[in-house]
């Protein structure tokens, strides 16, 4: 039995999954291994799960848009000397399906049953839907 869970995330100031990606890019030469982490201040009490097989799925202009694979989470101490948790992604971005997303504070659990699909094999990189119609069709249940 598959025993993960993901979680979902807004990528605040991000218009595309291209931004998105350019983003994690221009920061993953600051680490070692140059993978793309996402530092929050909460560590998620559901670890085990989110390490086995989990991802983490960006919502951006309101629809989710994509999904990276959750590697593992480590511990960082920033400047200010406050710990925090640093969700370490795999850097392959794979587009979803979109599904309309409301606004809210930090990351969430997202149980994989409620996880939209990712695209089929062959539209991964398809012309993406300009930001308002992807909305629209994603509030009357299109896409």
């Amino acid at each position: 039995m598959d025993n993960h869970i993901n979680l979902i995330k807004l990528s605040v100031g991000t218009e595309t999954v291209d931004d998105l990606a350019a983003w994690q890019k221009s920061y993953r030469k600051r680490y070692a291994d140059t993978l793309p982490r996402h530092v929050t201040r909460m560590w998620p009490k559901r670890e085990a799960e989110i390490v086995n097989g989990g991802s983490i799925y960006w919502v951006i202009k309101g629809v989710v848009q994509c999904r990276q694979r959750i590697l593992r989470l480590e511990e960082v101490t920033r400047e200010d000397g406050i710990r925090r948790c640093a969700i370490v992604l795999d850097p392959e971005l794979h587009r979803t399906q979109g599904a309309l997303k409301r606004p809210f504070q930090g990351w969430r659990y997202l149980k994989p049953e409620e996880t939209p699909p990712d695209l089929p094999k062959g539209r991964e990189r398809e012309e993406p839907l300009p930001a308002e119609l992807n909305r629209a069709l994603a509030e009357i249940g299109v896409i």
